[in-house]
């Protein structure tokens, strides 16, 4: 851990608060089907369903609901895009503007998805009439719309602004930042936890508020945990972030004395290295070369298709279980709420990613310095694309098994797979990118990607209509997309090699010294 002005405890403090914020506020959306369960209680779209000529075994008509089913599909396609699609302008606000700015916004759009446009007040509801603190009615449901858009945009704000915590610890960053997507998709247990309150008798206007009030939370921590601007990479000495108290430490004022008059501060430290991070790329590449390179055009492949199979499993998964278990309310409500469970392990997975990203960091012995330890470390994320493809196929193949037990098989690989692929994701454009491009990148690819994920709705429509809530020929079709992301640990492979004959062509060694590095750490 490289030595600063923060100390050990504000830097653990900051990491440990980091991760309470993006498991519990960053990704709830994608505990949707959990909340679908709850909605449905309450009767929101509920006009949409029609009597069905079948009947129960109580000869009661059983209604046909695929309509409602749709809709709610479709405002979960919504909110995944808008959760995806508006990382491109935050992620140009995040590296413009810096943090302080950022986590404003953030702190502005969260609380409008809970003032005046979350359920609560329902036909069971004994909750006074709507107000602008008093969630809507199932009447005005259509609200729902823009209130999945607004909690995607603030969460993907939180989680941008969070990963750069990873540049405090050093030789660990990859890990820190795949930990961080892990609790951010382990935050989708949030809507179980509400679900299951409902069911106790819990209102949502109670819980609703109380999450509203947690906002406080997020400014505590952009004050005194986070920085104004950037954390740089790697750390400039001394250096510290957040309010300080007058008394500053020694060493920092020792620091700030030394400094030579015009010399940015730590604050104000570039991200990028004195070395270029992208291996063979030249010092400022600039980001227009960046997006118009194959590594990147390949990995927004690798992610689209796999992040397209995720959000049409989870938007589709209460339809799903319905059709298996051949509307069971209480086999539905079993199955949803053991999926939100093994949501809450995504924070334990992808801590996994990040060893496999940073296995040739560990050891006693010092690393590569320069352009030999960035295609070290661009060279170590080929295996961790090529396990996350391999993941998602296996779970591709479960989801496409119509028997209701599998489906706790594929609850588990699909919550691997997914801590997997974000993690993953963050960690690969951080290696292999300019850091000063990190927020534009990461915020095009995961807008591009929302383009691709758009195909879900219909998808949802061809399962509904034609093949008649049977999705077994469209989890087929994924599989096969699904196998298009091996592409990109190919192209990184040859990228590697392409790197390595450059650099030895410029006299670069590409031996480390002796007890350096280990042989498979070496580019060859």
């Amino acid at each position: 851990m490289a030595g600063g002005g923060a100390g050990v405890a504000k830097r653990l403090g900051t990491l440990l608060s980091g991760l309470l914020e993006c498991g519990a506020f960053c990704g709830i959306i994608f505990g949707w089907a959990s909340l679908v369960f709850v909605l449905k209680d309450l009767g929101y779209f509920e006009e949409l369903c029609e009597p069905a000529a079948a009947s129960g075994p109580n000869r009661t008509m059983l209604p046909d609901c695929s309509r409602q089913d749709e809709q709610f599909s479709l405002v979960f396609t919504i909110g995944s895009f808008m959760n995806n699609f508006m990382t491109f302008p935050m992620g140009f606000i995040f590296d413009r503007f810096g943090t302080a700015v950022a986590r404003l916004i953030a702190m502005w759009v969260r609380p409008r998805w809970r003032q005046g446009t979350w359920p609560g007040v329902g036909r069971h509801s004994r909750d006074p009439p709507p107000s602008l603190l008093t969630p809507v009615s199932p009447e005005l449901a259509v609200l729902l719309f823009p209130a999945m858009s607004m909690l995607s945009v603030g969460g993907i704000l939180l989680i941008l602004t969070n990963m750069q915590v990873g540049n405090l610890f050093g030789k660990y960053r990859s890990i820190i930042i795949t930990l961080y997507n892990g609790a951010f998709d382990s935050s989708s247990a949030i809507f179980l936890i509400i679900k299951v309150l409902y069911e106790h008798g819990l209102s949502l206007r109670a819980m609703f508020l109380f999450m509203a009030a947690c906002s406080a939370w997020h400014l505590l921590r952009t004050l005194f945990l986070m920085p104004r601007t950037r954390i740089p990479y790697p750390l400039p000495p001394a250096y510290d972030y957040g309010l300080r108290c007058p008394g500053r430490s020694q060493s920092y004022r020792t620091y700030e004395e030394k400094r030579p008059p015009g010399e940015a501060g730590p604050e104000e430290t570039p991200l990028e290295p004195t070395t270029p991070r992208g291996g063979g790329d030249p010092p400022g590449m600039p980001f227009g070369a960046c997006v118009r390179s194959g590594l990147f055009a390949w990995h927004v492949a690798w992610l689209s298709v796999m992040q397209l199979r995720h959000y049409l499993f989870i938007g589709t998964l209460n339809p799903l279980l319905d059709h298996l278990a051949r509307g069971d309310p209480h086999l539905v409500s079993t199955y949803t709420n053991a999926f939100a469970f093994t949501q809450l392990c995504g924070v334990l997975c992808a801590p996994w990613n990040g060893l496999i990203l940073d296995r040739h960091k560990r050891g006693k012995a010092p690393r590569p310095e320069g352009a030999l330890g960035a295609l070290a470390d661009l060279r170590a994320s080929v295996l961790s694309l090529a396990v996350t493809v391999a993941q998602c196929l296996l779970f591709s193949v479960c989801a496409a098994v119509p028997v209701l037990p599998v489906q706790f098989a594929t609850f588990v690989l699909q919550v691997i797979s997914r801590s997997f692929l974000y993690g993953g994701n963050a960690a690969f454009l951080a290696i292999a990118f300019p850091p000063q491009h990190f927020g534009k990148l990461y915020g095009l690819a995961m807008a591009l990607s929302a383009l691709v994920a758009l195909l879900q709705y219909p998808c949802v429509t061809l399962v509904r209509g034609p093949l008649h809530g049977d999705p077994f020929y469209v989890n087929l079709g994924l599989i096969a997309v699904v196998l298009v992301a091996f592409v990109s640990p190919v192209v990184v492979a040859r990228e590697c090699r392409r790197r390595a004959k450059e650099l030895g062509a410029a006299g670069t060694p590409l031996a480390a010294p002796p007890g350096a590095e280990t042989p498979d750490e070496v580019p060859r």
